[in-house]
């Protein structure tokens, strides 16, 4: 591994204490989470630097403001914040929240914590305070309308156009009427691309801006007495929130009651590189350093708080240093660098030539055929070449694409917080997903119940409870003494499931059916809240039991505990029950002792020990998740460090009472979607935290796992060099097996197909992303908990579900809003930007670039006239050609673009010489040529040779009349102009596709690869051609003249022939894949 490695991020959990308890809270990090990743560059270790969160993106996803070309940079807004801390300390200072008393509080904000606000208050204070929202920035109208008239290549055109105005007058001599044409066209066109960019700004922030609305934005908090679900919007001051880890703070609150493991990271606000422990009491006068206030945008990386919403909207932290920064700074993405990398290397060829050119003229031309070209024909023929030879069609492509792009994304419910991200899809070989809710529905339900030695359907159980209960009524009505309740077994699993359980249930949804009812928490809490509430009433048995202490469930230790004392306990008995739930390879081996059939606690023996683990394997075989309840009865903490005591507690001694078997299926779709990437030549790799048979299970079903037989495990591995591995199918590795991994191991792990690794860690998914891309891997990580953090932090693309915990979408940089199948959507479309982009640029270089360059270098080399004119130059450039090459960023698709490998960032370029070649030489060269053939053909057939041309500069041969040759020039000119024109229509079709024939794509009748804007571009061409050819008031003026129709037919049948020798050369790239011409192919 490499040297960073070694300062892996960790994230801190409730058992650190066991190990680390005596060097106190300083040690909670050890290093900071950050991220190294490729997202800002298609290389696996980008030139962008270490990449962090956006600030912007850390508001509240209500008030996140989308961009496509969103470049995402801490440091500047950590600057820009301590800044705003210094400006805006006298505002800060009278902020008091922290230092009064919690019943201050509540006396101040009029609030009750166990009922939370009346609705008289919420709308009084609604009307007070306004939405939970910030005001909207400045536009910043003046600096977009210049980046609409000078962004792209406007600035050329703008200069091109004065250049030529210049050359016109004063420098004409005459003024030609030409140059004035030239010259309004190129402002012409200078005006339609700044409007053109400003509705593509419009119209691309609408579409960002309904992505925006479509994601999550929810919180708990407690009012009428219970538990309620409402929009972020909708929080007013005074308002109790429920926090849970995972949670991203709506607004500024007051924490009034915090687990002891409650950790907020605040990075994002204050800089700290380490998370800050919560508490109940002021640790520092600094509102914005004290630990007992929750500021809006930080995360709660672990614990639980209740806390009171003291500041909304503007009147957060956020919203007032938001007042007095500016906003981060756009850049520009990947694809638009090598976009802007071709466009250079091109300027600066085409800066050569021009030079070039002017040095003969100079030194050659000027002196030995001073009235061959003048300083204003010089200064036009320049700018034109320049103009003609840039094109300025493929800034225009790529937004257009990215839009388009952008739109399909909202329809298939995929947030992109920045399109880099869908340029980097696009070279994705390795996606390792999570299981739970990702491959699986979320929906999970129990099952199966053991207990006292046998098993159970949850109606048995609910059967069996019926009947105890009645047993005791009977009881109790013929007994003059009240029996006590019997214990039995199945209670106890009701009790522990109610009590040991960080789920809620939504008051909102009470009066439902059980299995409508919406409950805050995690998909295994509300299975199993279910199954107890299925079995007796919840709200009964809370009332009867309150929580002393609670250690939440994170994915490292695998267990939650909470203390429980009855509410008719004594305040002076310290005597508690640790309850307990979680993983049944973690607790089983601390319990000594099992609930028998009569609900008597008798000492766990070996052979019920190896029936258990027999049950939790066979459940975990079919799929099942596992979990373990158990209990101990206790003293309440008495220490300083109640964590560590409690854990302590929980290590061993435990009573096991029962396991339940939950079920998750897999969504319907994966199968296929496994199916299909994988003929993508993506492999799929699941990480999760389940038991390593379950997980096994479940990727079974997915098809992650395609023939069980052939499952490697460790002993596969070798720990020295092997070149064996050509065989390698699919490995089964857990969490503490990765651990023992040497470099070779790891290298051969990499080369299997099909790998699960399960019982893993946030910092072992975080070791998997960077040995996976340290072997030139582009990965994709999908999750959706808060342990799921760090590694979509590392990941290339961090792709997190919209059902996930908000520091999980907080750290991805997609998000899945409905189901895992949307990745195939994003995949293909991921490519198709790639494929569209390099279409655009393969049409835009023959006729654009490499024909036109030719007849200014013939005439100022050879002395012929310039065959085409400057002004037709730019009419091709950019109206006839532009038009056209936009209407490729529509196109769909190709059917084999997910039967292709990913390409490979930093070899596989978006211009090559494969690219080049095919453009100036396959099309170019024939279009050039033909062109040229075309337009001398025609001179000969009215009397002027090409051998009365050549080398002449004008000093023509006594037989020809100048004016004659001119007016014969002109009409080649226009001939010249029409063949390109037209074979470019031919070209257009015949570049829609890389590899498949037009009849495998058809551009019409088939609405899976249609493009019927090809049609009316095509159209628009032959119209300009005759408003430019065909109007006598413009002939005169920009020295075009009408052309006889065997010039249009001609043209097309060399179209045809383009298009089927095109066709032809597919055919042979499609027959043979190893040939040279499949080598050579673009």
């Amino acid at each position: 591994m490499e040297k960073e490695d070694t300062s892996a991020p960790r994230i801190r959990y409730a058992d650190d204490y066991e190990a680390h308890a005596a060097h106190g809270r300083e040690r909670h990090q050890e290093r900071r989470l950050s991220r190294a990743s490729s997202v800002g560059s298609l290389s696996i270790h980008g030139t962008g630097g270490t990449r962090v969160v956006d600030p912007g993106s850390a508001l509240p996803i209500t008030y996140r403001t989308l961009s496509i070309e969103v470049d995402e940079g801490l440091q500047k807004k950590q600057d820009d914040v301590k800044h705003a801390k210094e400006k805006g300390a006298v505002d800060l200072s009278g902020l008091e929240w922290h230092t009064m008393s919690c019943d201050e509080l509540y006396h101040r904000l009029s609030v009750s914590v166990s009922e939370g606000l009346s609705d008289e208050l919420i709308q009084q204070r609604v009307g007070q305070y306004g939405k939970n929202k910030m005001t909207r920035p400045p536009s910043g109208l003046l600096g977009r309308v210049t980046g609409y008239l000078f962004g792209g290549f406007g600035s050329i055109l703008l200069a091109a156009g004065i250049l030529v105005f210049v050359a016109w007058r004063p420098l004409g001599n005459p003024p030609a009427e030409a140059n004035l044409a030239l010259a309004c066209v190129l402002l012409a066109v200078w005006g339609i691309q700044a409007a053109f960019n400003a509705w593509q700004d419009w119209s691309s922030s609408r579409v960002m801006a309904s992505i925006g609305t479509m994601l999550p934005d929810q919180c708990t908090v407690i009012r009428h007495c219970s538990h309620s679900s409402i929009s972020a919007m909708d929080l007013v001051p005074g308002d109790i929130i429920v926090i849970k880890a995972g949670n991203k703070l709506p607004a500024d609150v007051r924490f009034i009651e915090a687990s002891s493991d409650a950790m907020f990271d605040r990075a994002i606000l204050t800089g700290e590189s380490e998370p800050v422990p919560a508490s109940i009491d002021a640790t520092e006068d600094n509102y914005l350093e004290t630990h007992n206030i929750g500021l809006q945008g930080t995360h709660c990386i672990s614990g639980s708080c209740l806390g009171v919403c003291v500041a909304t909207g503007d009147s957060t932290i956020f919203g007032r240093i938001a007042k007095l920064t500016n906003e981060p700074k756009v850049g520009m993405t990947p694809l638009q660098k090598e976009i802007f990398r071709f466009v250079l290397i091109i300027s600066i060829f085409i800066t050569v030539v021009v030079v070039v050119i002017i040095v003969i003229w100079a030194a050659w031309l000027r002196k030995s055929y001073p009235d061959w070209i003048d300083v204003p024909l010089l200064i036009v023929s320049c700018v034109s070449c320049a103009v003609a030879f840039i094109p300025e069609g493929l800034p225009i492509a790529l937004t257009t694409s990215l839009t388009i792009t952008a739109n399909i994304m909202r329809k298939n419910k995929i947030l992109c917080k920045s399109l880099k991200t869908v340029e980097t899809l696009g070279a994705v070989s390795i996606i390792c997903s999570d299981k739970t809710g990702t491959l699986t529905k979320n929906k999970m339900v129990v099952t199966d119940i053991y207990a006292a030695g046998e098993e159970f359907t949850p109606e048995a159980a609910r059967d069996m409870l019926a009947v105890f209960r009645s047993e005791h009524e009977a009881k109790s009505k013929h007994s003059e003494i009240r029996f006590q309740k019997r214990e039995d077994v199945i209670d106890q699993v009701r009790i522990l499931g109610s009590l040991c359980n960080s789920g809620e249930f939504d008051a909102a949804s009470m009066h439902l059916p059980l299995f409508e009812r919406k409950i805050n928490g995690d998909a295994t809490d509300q299975a199993v809240l279910r199954l107890s509430e299925s079995l007796g009433s919840v709200m009964e048995l809370k009332k009867q039991w309150k929580k002393m202490f609670e250690v939440a469930f994170n994915s490292k230790n695998k267990f939650m505990v909470r203390l429980m004392t009855p509410v008719s306990q004594s305040s002076s008995d310290k005597h508690t029950t640790l309850m307990i739930k979680g993983a049944p390879d973690i607790l089983l081996p601390r319990c000594s002792s099992v609930l028998d059939s009569k609900g008597d606690v008798v000492p766990l023996t070996e052979a019920q020990s190896m029936r258990i683990e027999a049950i939790k394997d066979s459940w975990s075989s079919q799929g099942k998740r596992v979990i373990l309840l158990a209990k101990k009865n206790t003293v309440l903490p008495f220490s300083t460090n109640q964590d560590k005591e409690v854990l302590v507690a929980a290590r061993q001694g435990l009573t096991f009472v029962g396991l339940l078997g939950i079920v998750d299926p897999p969504r319907d779709e994966i199968p296929e979607v496994v199916r299909i990437l994988r003929g993508a030549s993506i492999r799929i790799f699941m990480v999760t935290g389940d038991f390593k048979l379950t997980a096994q299970a479940i990727a079974e079903e997915c098809g992650i796992i395609s023939n069980a037989a052939l499952v490697d495990d460790l002993g596969a591995l070798s720990r020295y060099d092997t070149k064996e591995g050509s065989d390698r199918t699919a490995i089964v590795l857990s969490g503490p097996e990765l651990i023992t991994l040497n470099e070779n191991q790891w290298d051969q792990l990499c080369q299997y197909n099909e790998i699960v690794f399960a019982r893993t860690t946030p910092e072992q998914k975080l070791r998997i992303v960077k040995e996976l891309q340290s072997r030139d891997n582009i990965v994709g990580m999908t999750g959706d908990g808060v342990n799921d953090a760090p590694s979509l932090k590392a990941a290339d693309i961090g792709i997190a579900m919209g059902s996930g915990s908000d520091i999980a979408i907080e750290a991805a940089d997609m998000v899945l809003l409905d189901s895992f199948a949307a990745i195939v959507e994003a995949v293909q479309y991921g490519r198709l930007v790639y494929d569209n982009l390099k279409k655009t640029i393969v049409y835009l270089l023959p006729a654009g670039s490499f024909s036109e360059l030719w007849p200014v270098v013939t005439n100022v080399a050879f002395g012929i006239p310039q065959i085409l004119s400057s002004f037709l130059m730019i009419i091709i450039c950019c109206l006839t050609d532009c038009v056209a090459a936009i209407t490729l960023a529509y196109e769909q698709p190709e059917s084999d673009v997910l039967t292709r490998p990913p390409r490979r960032p930093g070899k596989d370029r978006l211009v090559d010489t494969k690219l080049i070649f095919h453009a100036y030489f396959f099309v170019g060269l024939l279009q050039c040529f033909l062109s040229f053939t075309m337009s001398f053909w025609h001179m000969q057939r009215s009397g002027v040779p090409f051998t009365a041309l050549w080398l002449k500069f004008g000093k023509y041969d006594a037989q020809y009349d100048p004016d004659f040759i001119q007016q014969k020039a002109n009409e080649g000119s226009s001939v010249y102009f029409v063949t390109l024109v037209v074979m470019q229509l031919f070209n257009l079709l015949a570049t829609r596709t890389r590899r498949l024939s037009i009849f495998q794509q058809p551009p019409i009748f088939n609405k899976g690869t249609q493009n019927l804007l090809l049609f009316p571009a095509m159209v628009f061409a032959i119209v300009v051609v005759f408003i430019f050819c065909y109007i006598p008031s413009l002939q005169i003026t920009i020295g075009t003249t009408q052309i006889p129709v065997e010039y249009w037919f001609l043209p097309a049948a060399f179209g045809v022939a383009l298009l089927m020798l095109d066709e032809a050369r597919k055919w042979a790239v499609r027959t043979y894949p190893q040939g040279i011409l499949a080598r050579i192919a673009w």
